[in-house]
């Protein structure tokens, strides 16, 4: 079974391979990645990450639905058991994505061995408008096929929700924006409720972030003000075998190659 799994928001593969990801990809020992926004077709995704691709890695990828929107993909050491792509329920033997969200490139999720690994895209949304009501039912049908699912699961990605006051530098300030609105967090309670773990807050209890996120404005990076929007949720034996996290943040705001740094998680 996997050991150690990252996740990341590249803010366009293009753009983040040749800035750093690609030497990343060289170095990590993780061997699940969860990628975000990678606002590009399976094709051009599978260009840039060649050299990748080539020393052994493989991909699993839904693409945008939206030219330069979303898209988000699984890279693995080995080739997965099984794909499927758009958030969704088995009917039978039949995996059926919800028809709204099926062709957005928001989720994708595989499996390798007794795991089921899945990577998620939560848009940002807008309070008080269309926006925020399509993110709520997102949520909702995340949340239908987390509670449903009767397998060791992980699933990782960008939320752009901040659950508690620990996970926003200025929450203050942000109260009423969403990323940080009631209902949001109440969704994120209601998974660890269900049985979930987050596992990075668990391993870091009662301490600010560590930040996953922070603005290009500004000096958002130089000051850490940034926001734990970026979760690995755990259920299943092996939420109990969650023994590292770190967040990989650049050194200097130079060698950033996203805004959102990787969040690797290793297991026992």
């Amino acid at each position: 079974m996997p050991k150690i799994l990252s996740t990341v928001n590249v803010n366009g593969v293009r753009a983040a391979a040749p800035k750093g990801l690609l030497a990343w990809l060289a170095v990590t020992e993780a061997d699940i990645i969860c990628l975000q926004e990678t606002r590009a077709t399976d094709e051009q995704t599978r260009s840039v990450l060649a050299p990748a691709l080539d020393a052994g890695w493989f991909l699993s990828h839904a693409e945008p639905g939206v030219k330069g929107r979303a898209g988000v993909a699984i890279l693995s050491r080995r080739a997965p058991d099984a794909v499927r792509i758009g958030v969704g329920a088995f009917e039978g033997e039949t995996w059926t994505p919800v028809s709204e969200f099926a062709a957005l490139g928001r989720y994708i999720e595989a499996d390798f061995d007794d795991l089921t690994v899945a990577s998620v895209y939560v848009h940002t949304g807008e309070a008080d408008t269309p926006m925020q009501d399509e993110k709520y039912r997102f949520l909702d049908a995340i949340g239908a096929r987390m509670t449903t699912i009767d397998r060791d699961f992980v699933i990782s990605g960008d939320w752009n929700i901040g659950h508690t006051e620990l996970d926003i530098k200025n929450w203050k300030g942000n109260i009423k924006n969403s990323g940080f609105l009631p209902e949001e967090r109440a969704w994120v309670s209601s998974m660890l409720a269900a049985g979930y773990r987050d596992v990075v807050r668990d391993l870091n209890p009662g301490v600010p972030g560590p930040y996953s996120w922070h603005s290009y404005r500004g000096r958002a990076f130089d000051n850490d003000a940034g926001w734990r929007i970026d979760y690995q949720l755990a259920r299943g034996d092996i939420a109990t075998r969650a023994k590292q996290a770190v967040v990989e943040k650049a050194a200097t705001y130079a060698e950033r190659w996203s805004d959102h740094a990787p969040v690797t998680v290793q297991y026992r």
